[in-house]
């Protein structure tokens, strides 16, 4: 402990709040709340036993600061706005791109769909799932299509003509068609509910109907027919053999295990909807779960994030003081419970067991990561001559074909793990022609120019380290655009492929063995820089396909298309959009707006 900390020790207050530690460069590593800031933060550096994980932070922190807040929830939010923001390495780091599907029904429609969505709203629509186990959103879907004839299309249905042909699921019994007027809306919602019978657990009523189905296709020798609704029977099997058959069809649970080790933790949650178990997933966790704050902090991050969809969080440890009134903030009425007894305690005791049975596996695992990520950060700069420890990377490269349509692409790693919250695409804008290297100059110089704005997130941090595509002569031009806008002191490398060396800024060369970790990295980062800036070349180069072809009807030019595109957003809305919707176009005469919508409805006449 040196004297700052010591000091500041001496001087905290006994009020809510987040305290944020950091490291010898100034790097935030971890970031906290407390009910009691002063007895909280001075328990790591207090003498007695810590974990291995709790011993590993303290060894980093050099320096600390707090935010006082009004109560914990505000520290519970206020937390889990800071980690959003700094990512510590410390941190439970739960990633954004993993949301699990549900389905989505919004009754307020006069004829409803059923949707796959990965976040839950307030906005008065069901919800249903999250389905991760044994089945998939798009089984579910077809399950649902297959057993009711409702509509999968996307049309604004008050927006279509009134002579609108219904599609060919009409015609194969797989929807009632209300595009074309052929069902009411008092007849559609009536089925509807028995699709929200089915996602609320009852089951009997689609086996009959897909049974029955099956059986006069199979009479009609309509085999192949027959043999589609065996399989959907066949998914609909793997759903009720995941029933818990003595819970209330009508309960949703979470149900939390923990398993403690000593490199890390395993969380493990069973999501229970409609007296099925739906959603298994285990998390390793490096900051132990043993500290009821950490445990805390850890399920209000997660609801926070995935959705709290549940009417009770079950328990297999002692619930944390405030957490129920915290997840009230996420969803009013759900109640934390820890079961004694019974079916619930049951439960727990399965997700105890998955979480002991994935901690088995998951320290080495852990490790592994461990070394891939910060272990590979850490020996990269080494190998560069790095005077820190590299927390940030961003990795640079170009798209196009021939120098048409050129795109730059910024990927982010953060402690040697990709921050897709980060990513960012830049159409080339001042150089013509095939010219990676003013390209890259002039992506490098609107992206420092970003930063010094600071209206961006994205672009708010200094990048430790740059990581160009390519040779010398990239670096030398990335180099140029650094010394522009004034960041001389930013570390910045190239990557060749041809021998995947590592190019120095004084044009030194490093080769690496394939068998090394900052080679594997640099690599990573590498190629998803160029799947990245391939991915958004690629759909600059489709919309512009798209917009020349809405240039070959008369009356429409640039300036046209984008009016155009500012008012419908999509091609498929355009194409879409009946007269009177592309008359609200300004400039647009009703001769145009009919010779558009004749183009894109030519067939149907």
């Amino acid at each position: 402990m040196n004297d700052t900390i010591r000091t500041k020790l001496k001087e905290l207050p006994t009020s809510p709040g987040v305290y944020i530690m950091r490291d010898e460069s100034n790097t935030v590593v971890y970031v906290g709340k407390a009910t009691n800031l002063k007895n909280r933060v001075r328990s790591y550096f207090n003498a007695g036993a810590h974990t291995q994980k709790t011993m590993a932070l303290v060894d980093k922190v050099v320096d600390f600061d707090y935010i006082l807040v009004a109560s914990e929830v505000d520290a519970l939010v206020l937390e889990n706005t800071l980690i959003k923001k700094y990512k510590p390495h410390y941190n439970i780091l739960l990633k954004d791109d993993k949301l699990y599907p549900f389905l989505r029904i919004n009754l307020k429609e006069d004829f409803p769909q059923v949707t796959v969505v990965r976040r839950l709203k307030a906005d008065g629509a069901k919800y249903f799932g999250p389905y991760m186990i044994g089945i998939t959103t798009k089984e579910m879907l077809d399950l649902l299509h297959a057993a009711f004839p409702i509509r999968n299309c996307t049309h604004n249905l008050a927006k279509l003509p009134k002579n609108h042909r219904p599609c060919l699921n009409y015609h194969i019994g797989q929807c009632l068609a209300p595009c074309a007027g052929l069902v009411s809306k008092e007849e559609y919602h009536e089925m509807m509910k028995g699709v929200i019978d089915f996602l609320s657990g009852n089951d009997k009523r689609v086996q009959d109907i897909l049974t029955a189905k099956m059986l006069s296709a199979a009479e009609k020798e309509q085999f192949e027919v027959a043999l589609s609704y065996k399989h959907r029977l066949e998914t609909l099997d793997k759903m009720i053999r995941k029933q818990v058959v003595a819970l209330p069809k009508d309960f949703d649970l979470d149900v939390w295990g923990v398993a403690y080790g000593s490199v890390c933790d395993v969380a493990a949650v069973l999501s229970v909807r409609g007296g099925k178990v739906v959603a298994a997933d285990k998390i390793p966790v490096e900051v132990g779960l043993d500290d009821p704050d950490s445990m805390e902090s850890f399920l209000y991050r997660y609801y926070a994030q995935h959705s709290l969809n549940a009417e009770e969080v079950v328990l297999g440890f002692a619930a944390p003081e405030g957490l129920e009134n915290a997840l009230k903030t996420l969803s009013p009425k759900v109640r934390v419970v820890v079961p004694i007894q019974g079916l619930r305690k049951q439960l727990v005791d399965m997700a105890i067991n998955n979480a002991q049975e994935y901690l088995s596996r998951s320290s080495a695992m852990v490790t592994r990561r461990e070394n891939m990520t910060v272990g590979a950060c850490e020996q990269l700069a080494r190998t560069i001559g790095f005077g820190g420890r590299i927390h940030r990377m961003e990795c640079y490269d170009i798209s196009h074909i021939s120098g048409t349509y050129k795109v730059g692409s910024m990927v982010v790693f953060i402690d040697g793990e990709k921050d897709t919250s980060c990513y960012r695409y830049f159409n080339i804008k001042t150089v013509e022609g095939n010219n990676d290297f003013a390209s890259m100059q002039e992506v490098l110089t609107r992206r420092l120019e970003r930063l010094k704005e600071g209206k961006d997130d994205s672009f708010g941090e200094v990048p430790d380290l740059l990581v160009i595509d390519g040779g010398i002569i990239q670096v030398e031009y990335a180099l140029r655009a650094m010394q522009k806008e004034g960041y001389v002191n930013t570390a910045v490398i190239g990557l060749a492929k041809r021998e995947e060396t590592i190019v120095l800024r004084d044009g030194s060369e490093i080769k690496l063995p394939h068998s090394s970790l900052a080679l594997q990295l640099l690599q990573r980062i590498r190629d998803e820089a160029h799947r990245f800036a391939i991915t958004h070349h690629r759909a600059r180069r489709n919309k512009a396909t798209l917009e020349s072809r809405l240039k070959e009807i008369k009356g429409v030019g640039d300036a046209m298309v984008k009016a155009l595109y500012s008012e419908f957003h999509s091609f498929q809305a355009i194409s879409e959009a009946s007269v009177e919707e592309l008359q609200k176009v300004p400039r647009l005469s009703k001769k145009t707006a009919q010779a558009i919508y004749d183009h894109f409805h030519e067939g149907q006449k």
